[in-house]
Parts: C-alpha cells; sequence; structure tokens
C-alpha cells in the first residue's frame, strides 16, 4: 500500500466479507486488523478479498475471530 487510498480500498474489500464486525488498515504499518466471526468467513475468504483487490497477504500475526454468540 501506498496511499491512503491504498487504505480505503483495502479496508472497503475486507468490510464486504460476510461476518467482517471490524476493519482496521495501518499505511504506515502496512497492515490491517480485522475483527470477524470465524463461523461465518474465513481467513482464506479474508485474503481472497486483499487478493482481488489487488494487494498481497504476507501473512497472519495472529489469528482472532470474533464473539461466536
Amino acid at each position: 500500500m501506498t496511499c491512503g487510498g491504498c487504505t480505503s480500498k483495502v479496508s472497503r474489500a475486507l468490510k464486504s466479507v460476510s461476518g467482517v464486525d471490524d476493519v482496521q488498515v495501518s499505511l504506515a504499518d502496512g497492515d490491517a486488523t480485522v475483527r470477524f466471526n470465524e463461523q461465518l468467513t474465513s481467513l482464506v475468504q479474508l485474503k481472497s478479498a486483499v487478493a482481488h483487490a489487488g494487494y498481497g497477504v504476507d501473512g497472519v500475526v495472529q489469528s482472532k475471530g470474533g464473539c461466536c454468540g
């Protein structure tokens, strides 16, 4: 990501995935924090959304799904 437009595009792509509750994308850090319901989506789906937006995913530092009420 190189600009605010990039962060907005990644954020919109992630928010469009069913089950995503919250997205925080940091241009400075080059990362995204996503809170999601693991019963409705998966890391594979999230990575796919980012890839379809035209960006790469280097890895997952921590995987914590959202609340499973």
